[in-house]
């Protein structure tokens, strides 16, 4: 097995990915680009998309990672437009999209078209949350985009498989398709209840790091696999999994959310990048396959016709399903005064198609159970493909224009500090009421010299949030807490020289040098808040 062609697309995805953060260019649009470009470069491998790769390896942990990192309380908050979102708007595309092409495409069977429209139905779980986060959209707005992708992939597959059933042969009905899609809806979530509380107890349990970590690594691909091992949705399982581990992460060693936090971040970083750049190569493997229907006006106008109906459904969906129950109900009204049609237009062109969908194209067979060929199986790898690629570019390049078009209220980073300030304040109070109850009982007894570093430590947590609020230095530029960063890293990075020139002159040796530098580590993550 010749692994050179992997580390290739790792490192230079990666390099890439990390170039784009330079640019005013997201970096998923930018990989794509890359993608294509080196799809056609003499001595490049060809990179075909395996759908037994990408769903059960890629998948589970891109969704773990965005479900650690959302909040099961603003989820469950905007529970209503994340259902009509990732369930009603993935069946009503599948349904649109599809009669589009059964129109469009002469001879394409319907049942062959449904399967188009359940493939290209789900917005990408990445492309979209990462463009959100970069432009700093409303946080409502974010909650709703990154709840969608978290559970719209379960939907498509579902209407996926139940459409290339009726497409090989199988003969299944709208009430199997249904009973199948609450099979795998219900059975994926209780998948996910039965295994969480135990997997969220042994992380309490295990108190070495290492094994710990260990454990968050397997855990997405554990769930996805029990779930799919009985037939239910593994994509739901990871995401009730993965949100009430996100949820109770406070209740596990601190080592271990600073070790999981980063390995975390470097694994979707590095899959993400791989992703997006993969979905680029894929451009030769489609065209090859194109056969009868070639790269010319006939495959193009067939291409521009899907992708305006995806683009199109979603707008006919999102506008009736935002305003409509607010017409009914006062209750919605008054829960959801921040409404704006514009708000709703960014929602709607936010609906960038990514690698779940050719994974799932690339999973449709060759042949029918007759033994006959799939009607326009390549016809629809490419569509697929062209719509992938054309909702990155057009929607992903004016998506950040559009947003400063329709002049959305940015976060409001002051009202956000301010918040921070004020639980920072409680909290301290709680902590210096609590080291006065210890000392006070006799447990524990302290030289008042560590007594008053206690306090200090405290205050200076109290204070720093409220100093990020006050007057910059005009010399600087920094705020006190910038320069006090600034200055903490100076002085460890002085510390660190040091021991380092202790450690070659042979006055200590390296096992002790580590020893001191993980402490410097820590200090330096403790007095530098890394801004994202």
């Amino acid at each position: 097995m010749d692994v050179m062609p992997l580390l290739m697309l790792v490192a230079v995805s990666a390099a890439i990915a990390g170039a784009a953060r330079r640019t005013p260019v997201p970096a998923p649009l930018l990989l794509v680009a890359a993608g294509l470009v080196a799809s056609y470069v003499p001595g490049v491998p060809d990179y075909t998309l395996d759908p037994a790769i990408v769903l059960p390896l890629l998948l589970p942990p891109l969704l773990h990672t965005a479900a650690l990192d959302s909040s099961y309380l603003d989820l469950r908050a905007n529970l209503r437009p994340v259902a009509l979102l990732s369930v009603g708007y993935v069946l009503f595309a599948t349904l649109a999209v599809g009669y589009v092409a059964y129109l469009v495409v002469p001879g394409l069977p319907l049942t062959a078209a449904l399967v188009l429209g359940a493939v290209v139905a789900p917005p990408d779980a990445v492309a979209a949350t990462a463009i959100a986060r970069r432009l700093g959209l409303p946080s409502r707005i974010t909650t709703i985009l990154q709840g969608e992708s978290l559970v719209n992939d379960a939907t498509a597959i579902t209407a996926f498989k139940v459409a290339l059933a009726a497409a090989v042969g199988e003969g299944a009905t709208w009430g199997e398709g249904l009973r199948e899609f609450a099979v795998a809806s219900v059975g994926g979530i209780a998948v996910g209840l039965v295994l969480m509380v135990p997997l969220h107890w042994l992380r309490k349990r295990l108190r070495e790091p290492l094994l710990q970590n260990t454990l968050s690594l397997l855990i997405p691909f554990f769930a996805y696999a029990a779930a799919e091992q009985v037939e239910a949705s593994g994509v739901l399982a990871v995401v009730v999994v993965g949100l009430f581990l996100g949820h109770h992460a406070w209740q596990v060693d601190f080592a271990t959310r600073l070790q999981e936090a980063a390995v975390w971040r470097m694994v979707a970083f590095v899959l993400e990048s791989a992703v997006f750049a993969l979905i680029g190569l894929q451009l030769p493997v489609v065209l090859r396959g194109l056969g009868q229907y070639g790269l010319g006006e006939t495959a193009l106008w067939y291409a521009s016709a899907v992708f305006a109906a995806v683009v199109a459904a979603r707008f006919v969906w999102v506008y009736p399903a935002t305003f409509l129950p607010r017409v009914f109900s006062p209750r919605i009204r008054e829960r959801e005064t921040d409404t704006t049609w514009q708000g709703v237009f960014v929602v709607g062109w936010a609906g960038m198609r990514g690698v779940v969908s050719l994974a799932i194209a690339f999973s449709i067979p060759v042949t029918t159970h007759s033994g006959e060929p799939f009607p326009a199986r390549n016809l629809v790898l490419f569509l697929t493909f062209s719509t992938v690629i054309g909702t990155l570019v057009v929607q992903g390049l004016t998506l950040p224009p559009l947003i400063r078009r329709l002049r959305l209220p940015a976060r409001d980073r002051a009202a956000e500090t301010l918040a921070e300030a004020q639980a920072q304040s409680e909290a301290s109070v709680a902590a210096e009421r609590r080291l006065d109850e210890l000392l006070a009982d006799g447990s524990a007894s302290l030289p008042q010299p560590l007594t008053d570093r206690l306090r200090t430590v405290m205050e200076r947590r109290r204070n720093a949030v409220w100093e990020r609020l006050g007057a910059v230095d005009e010399t600087t530029g920094e705020s006190a807490d910038d320069t006090y960063r600034r200055l903490a890293r100076e002085m460890i990075g002085a510390e660190r020289e040091v021991f380092v020139s202790l450690r070659d002159a042979r006055r200590i040796d390296d096992e002790m040098l580590r020893t001191l530098l993980r402490r410097l580590d820590l200090e330096e993550a403790a007095a530098y808040r890394e801004e994202e």
